[in-house]
């Protein structure tokens, strides 16, 4: 049985399957990237290192430089503390006295470079916005 279809139908549907699909690094510019088992694979060469799907932040500490964080999904909000991923946020959690809240976390023994890498480049892509909106800022005061 062959099914004839006009080429333009074939490449709209091709079209549509690939813009629909999710990308993990959508969420760059809001400080974190959401990441889960599913689409792990897709992006990077070492297995998922989390027990869940979530989300990896960064947050920029003054002292100790950029924060990289996971946070299970549904835990991301002010009150949740996430598992650090580098040793930044290690350090800014001790200045702190705080500790991790969230349930779950990372895999017995699983290789979080990947998972670093993402989170350094949440924060890089914070960096340049501050930068730019300091730019901007100094621009409209008329500073060069």
């Amino acid at each position: 049985m062959r099914i004839d279809m006009p080429w333009w139908l074939i490449t709209l549907t091709a079209l549509l399957v690939v813009a629909c699909t999710p990308v993990q690094d959508e969420n760059h510019g809001a400080g974190f990237v959401a990441v889960n088992q599913t689409f792990w694979g897709a992006d990077h060469d070492t297995p998922y290192p989390f027990t869940v799907d979530g989300e990896i932040s960064c947050g920029i500490h003054p002292e100790f430089g950029p924060a990289v964080y996971f946070e299970p999904a549904g835990f991301a909000d002010d009150s949740s503390i996430g598992t650090p991923l580098n040793k930044a946020a290690v350090e800014s959690l001790k200045q702190a006295v705080m500790t991790p809240n969230v349930p779950y976390s990372v895999k017995k023994g699983a290789d979080l470079s990947e998972a670093r890498e993402v989170g350094l480049k949440v924060c890089d892509e914070r960096m340049r916005q501050i930068w730019l909106l300091r730019r901007i800022g100094d621009n409209k005061k008329g500073i060069t």
